[in-house]
């Protein structure tokens, strides 16, 4: 079903914001390993589990990236940016190592979490 929405391959079409960050469509737990080959260091998922059919889970992703040695965290975003995932997203930019990929279903609602970043 929808097809159309479907990758037509198994590669990812990231768009670097910066040295540090970059972002991403859905990826799959079979993508995790050129992630890190990438030199990417974390990952930050910004897509609900569940909100396409037949969309990697959170958890399967976290599985293949902690394997790797690449820190992970989940802040789903539906609709509006929300105060607490602004903040989990602060904190989490301060933790983790750089450089970090975004990804939700396109990378925007991942770029609008880095966006808040004052710089």
């Amino acid at each position: 079903m929808f097809s159309f929405l479907k990758p037509k391959s198994n590669s990812m079409n990231v768009r670097k914001v910066d040295d540090k960050f970059a972002v991403t469509g859905q990826i799959t737990p079979e993508q995790v390993k050129a992630i890190s080959d990438a030199g990417y260091k974390s990952i930050i998922c910004a897509r609900p589990d569940n909100e396409e059919h037949g969309q990697p889970s959170f958890a399967d992703v976290a599985r293949a990236a902690e394997t790797l040695g690449l820190q992970i965290i989940h802040i789903p975003v539906s609709g509006m940016l929300g105060e607490g995932q602004i903040i989990r997203f602060h904190d989490a930019w301060e933790k983790m190592p750089k450089p970090m990929l975004g990804y939700c279903r396109s990378g925007a609602r991942a770029g609008s979490l880095y966006a808040t970043l004052s710089r």
